[in-house]
């Protein structure tokens, strides 16, 4: 664990913040690499990006700091400390997705066309941003013989974060193949939307910091069941729609 990569004067370089940053430019210049060989506007695309980070940031950190409400209710300063990381995907998906529409529909362009294009490059930030998360030590696994030490915790942890970096990865390689192949518009959005969905619901089994809400299952692992029905019935859509 590294939460901290550097001091340069006064200035602290965190991890888990230098992380994001660079999850957000190489895919954000992928992004529009790719949108210029689809005859996409890359400034566009430049600017989706952007607004979409922006937004999902606030959006994440909102839906964690509720997800632990108790723990901010008597720490309240820390909320806006996002250098000890604290970010939930399902609520940057949401208020990101729904500011990414809203600029879309301003520029007059297919939401769903430019999310086909996207999602692939944000499974990348995912993964970069993931590496974040282990150095900054949150997202944390569960006490196993067969993991990483955490001087955090002076115990030994499943890495988790790695696990869901390595997964994020081969989820942005099968996606950008499945950009080269004809497909109908959405497919590649929602097959996103599934396999993260997936891949979420059963790395929760191994996270230490996500206690169980019912039946067994965490309040992300109900979320992710709710994203992969509504992933499905959108595939299905898609692929019956003439």
């Amino acid at each position: 664990m590294h939460p901290e990569i550097c001091k340069i004067g006064p200035l602290t370089v965190y991890s888990y913040g230098l992380m994001l940053v660079i999850g957000f430019i190489v895919s954000t210049l992928l992004a529009s690499a790719q949108a210029k060989r689809e005859g996409i506007d890359p400034d566009v695309i430049f600017n989706l990006c952007f607004t979409v980070f922006i937004f999902g940031i606030i959006g994440a950190r909102i839906f964690y700091v509720f997800s632990n409400f108790d723990y901010y209710l008597h720490n309240p300063l820390e909320i806006i400390m996002l250098q000890k990381g604290g970010l939930a995907w399902f609520g940057g998906l949401i208020l990101g997705t729904f500011s990414g529409i809203f600029y879309l529909r301003l520029k007059k362009l297919s939401v769903y066309r430019i999310a086909d294009l996207l999602v692939p490059f944000v499974a990348l930030a995912q993964s970069i941003g993931r590496i974040g998360c282990f150095l900054n030590g949150c997202c944390y696994g569960k006490e196993s013989a067969f993991g990483i030490y955490s001087p955090a915790f002076d115990a030994v942890l499943i890495p988790t974060q790695l696990y869901s970096s390595l997964l994020l990865v081969f989820i942005f390689i099968f996606l950008r193949f499945l950009q080269t192949r004809p497909h109908k518009t959405g497919t590649i959005f929602f097959t996103y939307l599934l396999l993260y969905s997936s891949k979420r619901f059963f790395i929760e089994f191994w996270r230490g910091d996500s206690p169980a809400l019912a039946f067994g299952l965490t309040l992300f692992q109900f979320i992710s069941i709710t994203i992969f029905l509504i992933a499905g019935s959108g595939l299905f859509f898609i692929k019956t729609k003439k």
